[in-house]
């Protein structure tokens, strides 16, 4: 039988020794087998951590238990409230204590410990960390006014921590992270050259990044409008209040200069896509929509 290794010997002169050809196979064999082990485990993981929104039916990665989440999102939230100062307005801490338990109430999560703390902050923004720790800066309360804009704001907040999100969003950095490490080692198996391996390396972070996490982390932010629609609708505050807060928020946005982010490079829906996802979904709030 005709043997390669005479030629791969000349190819490769130090690489080879004598009779050392098989052992040159058996290395690729090796790295294949090892690759094919890999793939098999990161299937399993895959599949193992599908997890079914019962508010929306949408399927997502959830490769963390709900423990780790939360435990990450408490130390978070202390670390914040030793960084950012606790607003000491009496009758604004009131109202987000109110609202935040009240949309709480009807948020499904197990094992929650809810928190509302406002801060002081002209930031126009509020979180919710994994575990309900809610955080409010007292720069999005001009914008929201009352009670039930409050609603709209926490209700979406909320909706991020139920459905867990940061979950979601640590668990596909994992998993795209581990794909990229499988890839590269298929690239080596198949004898891939190391301008090419460098080429792959300087271009699957930022493909992956704007091809496929900022689109996601857009479905994210709409699914929590959705879900907090509903949310702040059995607390027994009008829907319709959302849709005017996000109104309000645009208003400000462009007053502001917000906004001029190109679409594919956002990590949240256009204000005008959110005003009419809202819209759209209004009956369907309204019709679990409970006056107190």
């Amino acid at each position: 039988m005709y043997s390669f290794a005479p030629r791969v010997k000349a190819i490769f002169p130090g690489l080879i020794g004598s009779g050392d050809y098989a052992s040159m196979r058996r290395m690729r064999i090796e790295r294949c087998d090892s690759l094919s082990k890999a793939l098999v485990l990161a299937a399993a993981l895959t599949l193992s951590g599908c997890v079914t929104s019962s508010e929306t039916g949408r399927s997502h990665l959830e490769l963390m238990s709900h423990g780790e989440e939360t435990s990450l999102g408490l130390q978070s939230f202390q670390d914040i409230k030793k960084q950012t100062p606790i607003s000491k307005d009496a009758a604004a801490n009131a109202m987000v204590q109110r609202v935040g338990q009240r949309i709480a109430a009807v948020a499904q999560m197990d094992g929650a410990q809810w928190e509302f703390v406002l801060f002081e902050s002209k930031e126009p923004n509020a979180f919710c960390l994994p575990g309900g720790k809610v955080g409010v800066y007292s720069g999005i309360l001009p914008i929201t006014k009352d009670d039930a804009g409050l609603a709209a704001v926490l209700g979406h907040e909320i909706a991020h921590a139920t459905q867990h999100h940061g979950n979601e969003r640590m668990s596909r950095s994992m998993a795209l992270n581990g794909l990229g490490s499988l890839v590269g080692l298929s690239m080596s198996a198949s004898g891939a050259s190391p301008r090419t391996m460098a080429l792959f390396q300087n271009l699957y972070t930022p493909g992956v990044q704007i091809g496929t996490e900022l689109p996601h982390s857009r479905t994210q932010e709409s699914e929590a409008d959705l879900v907090g629609l509903r949310y702040m609708a059995r607390a027994g505050y009008n829907p319709e209040a959302s849709l005017a807060f996000w109104q309000r928020f645009a208003e400000f946005n462009s007053k502001s200069g917000g906004g001029g982010t190109l679409f594919f490079l956002r990590t949240h829906p256009t204000d005008a896509q959110r005003i009419a996802q809202i819209q759209a979904a209004l009956p369907a709030a309204k019709a679990e929509y409970r006056p107190r």
